[in-house]
């Protein structure tokens, strides 16, 4: 059975003068702990796509399902996760950390310990007081992370969230991310401009056309690919000529 499922999602934008579909038929379906990317030009609608699946964008027409139910704006089963960390500077690690857990009013001592579990298991040990401008921003993130995944959500929403880091500690994150997901068996949709990094991650690709934002085609990645950490699977030789393939398919939209 398919865990997430979009049918039929159609969206267009209305201004007093004007009206610009940003999604047109957007039909594709998610098993439970697949990671996904989509992948495609500037404005071919990624990010309205990923508003309308966490339920902050209700779409002109078309569903959305988690489970065979339909998604909202509060939906608790969804953790969303940006390109800015977005950490109170005010609180201390830990209070950020538990933030999502005291607004949902399931703040406990069990929950407490998880949370701060997960931190020492995400290389955060030592920082529970300290505050984020005392963190770099790989360190951020991973805070972010945590804050994100404490709620235990279903599914993840990743909105280019390594796109702000040097490249190093972006590397660094990806293997993390990639191997934190898989050992909680967390589905994860990224958005990203990078095909490398959608390459070495993912299950599979979504790309979309832009003008209005279209499946143009699905990219499954190969086992060999899959079974490695995403700094690994850089260096395999299936790397290199998918990214082609994608590149020259990418450069198409483009011209």
């Amino acid at each position: 059975m398919d865990f997430l499922t979009i049918s039929n999602i159609h969206h267009t934008y209305f201004t007093k003068d004007s009206a610009k579909t940003a999604l047109e038929d957007i039909t594709l379906s998610i098993k439970e702990g697949e990671f996904v990317s989509f992948l495609g030009p500037s404005g071919c609608g990624k990010t309205t796509l990923l508003s309308i699946i966490s339920g902050l964008i209700t779409p002109t027409s078309g569903k959305v399902e988690i489970e065979n139910k339909p998604v909202n704006r509060t939906h608790s089963s969804i953790g969303y996760m940006l390109q800015e960390d977005y950490l109170f500077p005010w609180k201390t690690i830990k209070e950020n950390i538990l933030v999502g857990l005291k607004t949902m009013n399931i703040l406990d001592g069990e929950n407490e310990k998880k949370a701060l579990s997960l931190l020492k298991e995400i290389g955060l040990s030592g920082v529970e007081e300290s505050y984020p401008k005392q963190l770099s921003g790989g360190m951020r993130q991973r805070a972010a992370l945590v804050r994100t995944l404490t709620t235990n959500p279903k599914i993840l929403l990743l909105d280019e969230p390594f796109s702000a880091l040097d490249f190093q500690t972006k590397l660094k994150l990806e293997d993390l991310v990639s191997t934190t997901l898989k050992d909680y068996n967390k589905t994860a949709l990224l958005v990203t401009h990078d095909i490398g990094e959608a390459i070495a991650m993912s299950d599979k690709i979504f790309l979309l056309s832009a003008n209005p934002g279209k499946v143009a085609k699905v990219f499954d990645i190969p086992k060999e690919l899959k079974d490695l950490l995403p700094f690994e699977a850089r260096q395999h030789p299936e790397y290199s000529s998918l990214f082609q393939e994608i590149w020259k398919e990418l450069d198409q939209f483009e011209a």
